[in-house]
């Protein structure tokens, strides 16, 4: 006796207690039941899909002894039923435990609102994508928090040349970013550790239900892709691995446009820059994969990739953002710092026509660190703050910026704040290599000395001393500017060895500094007045090198 296709299947995912009574329709052609009664004419049974009937499951062939075997009158007996579920049970065990559970979980979506497969397989990763969502917006508002706090906190190693161990260093770290509330930076990893792991599972779920050739795959598709158990072939077949290796291009390109990695400078922007390089690579074995997968796999990957590109046109667009409660792309300017730039505008006579406004908004890093260094000159230095901040949200690998805020907060008295920019800056110099041109060199002595200054004023000498020894182990640089900003650093040096006792040591960096400026000598004498007037009156006096 034939049997048709679907019978064994769902046999096979029944309980010998469930088949008392076995009723099964055939979903792909025919709409006969098969009922198992005793039969007066056994060699005549009723004929759907052939005489002998080969299902193929987990890697095994089960065949139906025709039923003509048994005697008339003498229906299927259940043992027999037993001893064959329990051989398709065993030859289904390889799954791993969480994929059969994914199958159990489809099947029974299947049964419940009778869709083809292709919908069951989509609108399940929707579901899964949208169950998703809520850890995403969590996550992006915890980065948030950290980008906030980042600038506040001291560097996670060590700078060079500091003199600090690593130990000590993460330390301080750890114990300044649970002061200021910061969030644990695991965050960076929660949505990747859940969606990755997901992707994986419903993907080898998939695949697994389409080599097994489960019940309504053979038939569960559409259009040109009707039968879900094969790879793509023919004429059509590109299509699916074309739009899944497009998608993936795309989500690589959007990803780098609205986030700010194309914005850092440096060593990070160069590593961004091929690793980006190296993602729209991976599309070309995307797509060479796409034709080694499963057509029922390659509609699960499909649903995938577009909703990750609705989800990042849609999470990247003000409206959506600000109804989900998320940052804005870009910090607004406050209110009391939207300054406009009065810029004169020439006539071909060359005489000023009028003062254009310009937003500050529209200005370049440049040109902010320029206007705040005029409000300093004028000691506006409340208008100058904000105006520092401004331009290292617009570029936070400025170093330059960096110096002038500390240099700025350290006149202010905001001593910790200020060594936090000095520290920053030193670390970002050392970050691209050794320091070798003429700005970076002078760039370096300026946050060292004025780093070991900021320690030296909160009582922390010793670590004053080490960044003011870092500049004094520099070789003497040839600019004429940065040489003047070298040898001060000495007298800061000399004048913090001598409170601590070291007056040998002193009196060695002394006599080097007056041997460049005679003027220099007279610092062998305030170095033995009150520490903090001695500074005092070399800031002041260095404030036109801003």
């Amino acid at each position: 006796m034939a049997t048709p296709k679907l019978l064994l299947s769902k046999l096979l995912r029944r309980r010998l207690h469930t088949l008392k009574t076995i009723s099964i329709s055939s979903s792909c052609s025919h709409t006969d039941t098969i009922l198992f009664a005793q039969s007066s004419n056994p060699t005549n049974p009723k004929r759907i899909c052939g005489s002998n009937v080969g299902l193929h499951y987990n890697g095994s062939s089960l065949f139906f002894r025709s039923l003509s075997t048994h005697d008339s009158g003498d229906p299927i007996q259940a043992e027999d039923l037993s001893a064959l579920i329990s051989s398709a049970d065993c030859s289904g065990g390889d799954s791993i435990l969480p994929v059969r559970a994914l199958i159990s979980i489809l099947d029974s979506y299947h049964d419940f609102i009778g869709f083809p497969w292709w919908v069951i397989i989509a609108s399940s990763t929707l579901a899964l994508r949208i169950t998703l969502l809520p850890v995403l917006i969590l996550q992006l508002k915890k980065l948030k928090k950290i980008a906030e706090s980042f600038p506040k906190l001291p560097p996670p190693f060590p700078p060079p040349l500091s003199g600090r161990s690593y130990i000590d260093q993460f330390s301080l770290f750890r114990k300044e970013r649970r002061a200021i509330g910061s969030p644990s930076y695991l965050w960076f990893l929660a949505y990747v550790s859940l969606q990755v792991p997901c992707f994986l599972l419903w993907m080898t779920t998939v695949r697994r239900m389409s080599l097994d050739h489960h019940p309504g795959f053979d038939c569960g598709g559409a259009l040109w892709f009707q039968n879900l158990t094969e790879f793509p072939h023919g004429v059509l077949g590109p299509i699916f691995p074309l739009l899944i290796a497009s998608l993936h291009y795309v989500n690589v390109q959007v990803s780098f446009r609205t986030s700010s990695t194309g914005k850092v400078t440096g060593l990070f922007g160069l590593l961004a820059k091929y690793y980006k390089f190296y993602l729209d690579l991976l599309a070309l074995p995307i797509l060479f994969t796409g034709f080694c997968v499963p057509q029922g796999s390659l509609i699960y990957w499909l649903t995938n990739s577009s909703v990750t590109l609705i989800q990042q046109l849609s999470l990247n667009h003000h409206g959506v953002r600000e109804k989900l409660g998320l940052p804005k792309k870009v910090d607004p300017v406050p209110t009391s710092n939207r300054e406009e730039m009065d810029t004169p505008v020439e006539t071909q006579a060359g005489q000023p026509r009028q003062q254009d406004k310009i937003p500050l908004e529209d200005l370049s890093p440049r040109e902010l660190l320029a206007l705040s260094v005029t409000h300093l000159a004028k000691g506006h230095k409340d208008k100058a703050i904000p105006l520092l901040r401004l331009v290292l949200d617009k570029d936070p690998e400025y170093v330059r910026a960096m110096v002038v805020m500390g240099q700025t907060l350290l006149q202010n008295k905001q001593l910790v704040e200020a060594t936090e920019y000095f520290e920053r800056a030193i670390s970002k110099l050392f970050l691209i290599g050794h320091p070798t041109e003429v700005e970076e060199i002078d760039l370096l002595i300026l946050a060292s000395q004025w780093a070991g200054v900021a320690y030296i004023r909160q009582g922390r000498n010793a670590e004053g001393i080490r960044h003011l020894e870092r500049v004094a182990n520099l070789k003497e640089p040839k600019d004429s500017k940065s040489k003047a900003h070298y040898y001060d650093a000495f007298i800061l040096l000399a004048s913090a060895l001598y409170n601590e006792g070291r007056k040998s040591e002193a009196a060695k960096y002394l006599r080097l500094a007056a041997a460049y400026d005679s003027s220099y000598s007279v610092y062998l004498e305030e170095c033995e007045k009150d520490e903090d007037a001695f500074v005092n009156d070399l800031v002041s006096s260095r404030r036109r090198d801003y």
